[in-house]
């Protein structure tokens, strides 16, 4: 995506809310506009600033067959003018409201984040809204762009990480959308017309995918006709949303060849969705496996213990489409074969669900306790609700998660491992040239 600095004014503001709200003292109330859109709204009037969350669930996922890239690109483009505004002029309005908007898309998810001044909010507002209901997409500002995303991809296929990311993504969901990059290719992204713009628009950014949340100095009475101002001239509904991936991953090595001292490793099997009953288990499992930096199982085994990579670490990737176990780590191509031996052991290893008590005490006492530094300030807070509303969680999720994290014991810790965790199915894609491996 293509973002501007941050502007001088907006910072200041945004620098002194960074520790308004604590996670306890977070009230949540929903809100519906007289139009029918929903929102969370968590009033916080001290400060004359307000932070707005808008999603489109979808996301790149809804690019058209042979369009691949279309959605990324209309996402960066957006901002390159509106209205009477070009985009040298639709950049100096936000500087000279102090507002701010970034526009972002992942593949199941279009997001607007809005920053603005109450004393502003007004015409912030009419700014955005003439982004997103009548953009220009004029053909130079497309092609500009375009030439932006085209040097993304060009550089990406020298990139190991985006090319351990290519291959993995190709092995575990082939032909849907997930298995190729957002960004498109050269040639599908070469191939988009300005037309392509507007379709692509129209597909994603229609009301009934939408999810809002707003923190700051509004009221729920003020913020219910902003949304309507704002958003309520978008289509009613967009395109279907794609349907499930079904994950392919086999068990194995992969070796993409790629000239660096250096190989970059991915790998992965199933996982599962945040809403399934044992996500909160396999969450404070991964922390205990791979995500607890230093104190993590494969950073005690592959970093301190052998030195065979500077960190390692293991994430669950529950997407809107598919549900993934993934981890991460480089090697010297000498020492990659005998790191994923490492590896290979230790998951077998966590197969069996058998934790000690240090381990699940210590992996709970830093979740929970890290929760709360998340909410540090207006922006963050507001980008949490909208990711408990996409993610279908509960209004009072806040206030219940660490009691979920703490309610977790080795006897459920045990049975996802058993039902989750196969070594025999662990896809490990290489990129460099590996010794030993085949």
């Amino acid at each position: 995506m293509i973002l501007r600095a941050p502007f001088r004014i907006l910072a200041a503001v945004v620098l002194a809310v960074l520790s308004a709200l604590p996670a306890a003292a977070i009230e949540i109330t929903e809100v519906t506009s007289p139009g029918g859109i929903k929102a969370w709204l968590v009033e916080a009037h001290d400060i004359p600033f307000t932070a707005l969350e808008i999603r489109f669930r979808g996301g790149a996922s809804l690019d058209e067959p042979g369009k691949r890239g279309a959605t990324n690109l209309m996402t960066a483009t957006l901002e390159e003018g509106s209205a009477d505004l070009d985009s040298q002029g639709f950049a100096a309005a936000q500087e000279a409201l102090a507002a701010s908007f970034k526009f972002d898309v992942d593949d199941d998810t279009l997001s607007i984040s809005a920053r603005m001044l109450t004393e502003n909010r007004d015409k912030a507002v009419d700014l955005l809204r003439g982004a997103l209901t009548d953009p220009h997409f004029d053909q130079a500002s497309v092609d500009r762009v375009r030439g932006q995303v085209l040097s993304i991809i060009a550089s990406e296929t020298q990139d190991p990480q985006a090319l351990a990311g290519e291959a993995f993504r190709k092995l575990a969901y082939g032909d849907h959308p997930y298995g190729t990059s957002l960004n498109g290719t050269l040639d599908s992204v070469q191939a988009l017309t300005r037309e392509d713009m507007f379709t692509a628009k129209a597909r994603v950014m229609a009301r009934d995918r939408l999810v809002v949340s707003a923190v700051g100095d509004i009221t729920a009475a003020d913020l219910g006709p902003l949304l309507d101002r704002l958003l309520g001239d978008l289509p009613a509904t967009g395109a279907p949303l794609p349907p499930r991936a079904d994950l392919a991953l086999t068990g194995g090595v992969t070796v993409v060849p790629f000239d660096t001292p250096q190989a970059t490793v991915i790998f992965g099997e199933q996982g599962l969705a945040m809403s399934d009953p044992d996500f909160f288990p396999a969450y404070v499992f991964n922390e205990i496996l791979g995500a607890g930096g230093f104190s993590s199982r494969l950073m005690e085994e592959v970093r301190e213990k052998r030195g065979l990579t500077y960190g390692i670490y293991t994430y669950l990737v529950p997407k809107d489409l598919a549900e993934t176990w993934q981890g991460s780590f480089a090697s010297a191509n000498g020492k990659v074969a005998e790191a994923i031996e490492i590896v290979k052991a230790e998951w077998a290893r966590a197969a069996s669900g058998k934790v000690t008590d240090r381990e699940l005490a210590d992996a709970k006492t830093y979740l929970t306790g890290a929760y709360p530094l998340r909410f540090d300030g207006n922006g963050n807070i507001a980008d949490i609700l909208a990711g408990m509303q996409l993610n279908g969680l509960p209004v009072d999720y806040i206030n219940t998660r660490n009691d979920k994290v703490t309610a977790v014991t080795k006897d459920d810790i045990a049975r996802v491992a058993q039902r989750l965790i196969k070594a025999e199915g662990l896809r490990f894609v290489v990129v460099g040239q590996p010794e030993g491996l085949k």
